[in-house]
């Protein structure tokens, strides 16, 4: 009888440990490293959706250690980082997992990875409350020190970073950001920018180059600075039909909902980066043919206008946009990576371990 007892109350307690966890999702292994403690948690939404926190730390080091937050991407890819990953974020991201003297803390957005909520359809107001839950979360963690505190922006992640701590006193938790294919205009600007790219390396003629992105920019223009309907504007004009990325599709682009990109419209991220004044590094990849390069350098621009040499610029040589390794422009656009920049990837570990030495 005693053994049942005890053997009831380890079932109960074992039950409402695990009661608020998510259920696996992913197919993969959780990921593991040797020394490394990897804590997989929850953070709530304002709506009520339980996003998965992957949060990795150094399993000998006692006390608070500074911590990388990850700012992610557009697309609806998971963060985790499973062991033998031939993704190059991934990999990236196991190597600061294992880099001493820092933890490292992940959010799969809504409907990714084991989170709740469909990421199709899922705007970015609502993906920035998600991260904006996870950065005051990290308070909950007393082996992380909440006043060093590094955005690391990946893509879409390397634009918003700077607004997603909202009060001056989170503001002044985040003592660097690192820049990895980021945006500073706005997504008009950045639509432009990139469909002009996106046609020459498609093979068309600098002629039909032209062309089309006069036509694309009546498409993007319509839509997101007059805030008309894609389908209208396409359908009351049938030559800009070709242009258009998703084809017949007119309610989503790049597996977003157009309301995701009519609110990156309306951010400043111009305002947002004009206030940091902490060191910020800045990465653009020299085959990275969906961000533009002067992006980069104006990020850079507006930090040491506020505080002279505290941002750096690289150009990365033979890289993609989020540290693939490319040879040409050819291979960077049909994505034939030959894995993880690994110069890329030393830029941001140097530039980590040089915070440390500072501090």
């Amino acid at each position: 009888m005693k053994s049942f007892l005890i053997l009831f109350a380890l079932t109960i307690a074992f039950s409402s440990a695990f009661a608020g966890d998510l259920p696996r999702k992913m197919q993969t292994p959780r990921e593991t490293y040797p020394n490394v403690d990897v804590i997989h948690d929850t953070v709530t939404t304002p709506r009520g959706e339980r996003l998965r926190t992957i949060i990795t730390k150094p399993r000998s080091v006692k006390g608070k250690l500074p911590v990388i937050f990850v700012a992610g991407w557009l697309s609806c890819d998971s963060v985790e980082a499973p062991e033998n990953t031939k993704d190059e974020t991934s990999m990236l991201f196991r190597q600061l997992a294992q880099l001493p003297g820092f933890c490292l803390f992940r959010v799969d957005k809504q409907g990714v990875g084991d989170s709740e909520g469909n990421c199709a359809e899922n705007d970015f107001d609502s993906e920035l409350a998600g991260y904006r839950a996870a950065f005051r979360a990290l308070k909950n963690y007393d082996f992380i020190d909440t006043d060093r505190i590094y955005l690391l922006g990946i893509s879409n992640g390397g634009g918003f970073a700077p607004v997603i701590a909202e009060t001056s006193a989170e503001q002044g938790q985040v003592r660097g950001f690192i820049v990895v294919g980021g945006w500073g205009k706005t997504w008009f600007e950045h639509m432009l920018e990139i469909e002009r790219r996106r046609f020459g390396l498609m093979g068309k003629t600098p002629a039909e180059v032209t062309e089309r992105t006069k036509g694309a920019t009546t498409l993007y223009y319509e839509w997101l600075i007059k805030k008309r309907k894609v389908a209208d504007v396409l359908s009351e004009n049938a030559s800009l039909a070709d242009l258009w990325p998703e084809g017949k599709d007119r309610d989503h682009l790049y597996g977003r909902p157009l309301a995701f990109y009519e609110q990156l419209q309306n951010l400043n991220l111009a305002a947002a980066w004009s206030k940091v004044k902490v060191p910020t590094l800045v990465l653009h990849g020299q085959y990275d043919w969906i961000m533009s390069r002067d992006d980069h350098e104006l990020i850079a621009q507006y930090v040491n206008a506020n505080s002279p040499g505290a941002a750096r610029f690289v150009e990365v040589p033979e890289t993609g946009h989020t540290l693939q390794t490319y040879t040409n422009w050819a291979n960077a656009f049909a994505g034939k990576s030959s894995g993880l920049n690994q110069n890329g990837a030393r830029f941001i570990i140097d530039w980590l371990k040089d915070r440390q030495r500072v501090l």
